[in-house]
């Protein structure tokens, strides 16, 4: 079944991760996919090159510093361009490190809330008319520190905190042609930085009720979901986190 054929569905930050594994979720079910990237330009081009193997021109690939506030516009004009048309959008990039309180500078408050606040905004605005056109749909990568702050991370909790209120107003704003719903994970594929040590993931396993890690796909999954079995469901955060937030 390909309920999103003849779709085209913009997934920011989909060259790795998380973000990949939405975009194959996507292209999947027939849409054809725009894989927005800042740095790996080489991880995007291989996953557009895996996704045109299976459907030819199906997929693309768009650079973009998602601080750069004055280059959204023509962002999102490019994406239209891709196919014609845009009839999703995924806010999925984002930045992560820790913040503690007194060492917060400016350069990091500008990164954080770039990624993870202000493109979802920006973009979402930017691509609303076309949306409405098309009665498409916008999904956002919330976060369980939306609701529950993570010690050390002032900045980039309250950035979340911020887009789980934003995908409320944006599903009012843009109602009744658009949904807007997000998916909030929690510990899923841990970070490759190495910002959590070996204790600080054993007591985030030991307060999650489902005892593992979440994989990128069950994430995806849950992003498949309010794009084709969910029409009438919107300004909804759903939680993909092995229970964790009901047991803070």
């Amino acid at each position: 079944m390909q309920p999103l054929a003849g779709k085209a569905i913009l997934v920011t930050g989909a060259a790795r991760r998380v973000g990949a594994a939405i975009a194959r979720r996507l292209h999947g079910f027939g849409a054809n996919v725009l894989i927005h990237y800042r740095d790996s330009s080489a991880d995007a081009e291989h996953l557009a090159a895996e996704l045109n193997a299976q459907r030819a021109d199906s997929a693309r690939i768009c650079g973009l510093e998602l601080a750069k506030l004055e280059a959204y516009e023509g962002f999102m004009a490019q994406a239209v361009a891709a196919w014609g048309r845009l009839d999703g959008l995924v806010n999925n990039a984002s930045s992560f490190y820790p913040t503690p309180l007194g060492q917060v500078t400016a350069a990091q408050w500008t990164d954080l809330m770039a990624s993870n606040l202000q493109a979802p905004l920006f973009l979402s605005q930017a691509a609303a008319p076309e949306l409405r056109r098309n009665n498409g749909v916008i999904v956002n990568l919330v976060d369980i520190h939306a609701d529950r702050p993570l010690k050390n991370y002032v900045v980039y909790n309250a950035a979340k905190a911020g887009l789980a209120g934003l995908t409320r107003a944006l599903a009012i704003e843009l109602a009744p042609q658009v949904r807007v719903n997000g998916v909030s994970p929690g510990p899923i594929e841990w970070p490759e930085d190495g910002q959590l040590d070996a204790a600080e993931r054993e007591r985030i396993l030991a307060a999650t009720p489902l005892h593992r890690v979440g994989g990128a796909e069950e994430i995806a999954r849950a992003v498949g979901f309010f794009f084709t079995d969910a029409p009438y469901v919107t300004g909804q955060i759903l939680a993909v986190d092995g229970g964790r937030s009901i047991y803070l």
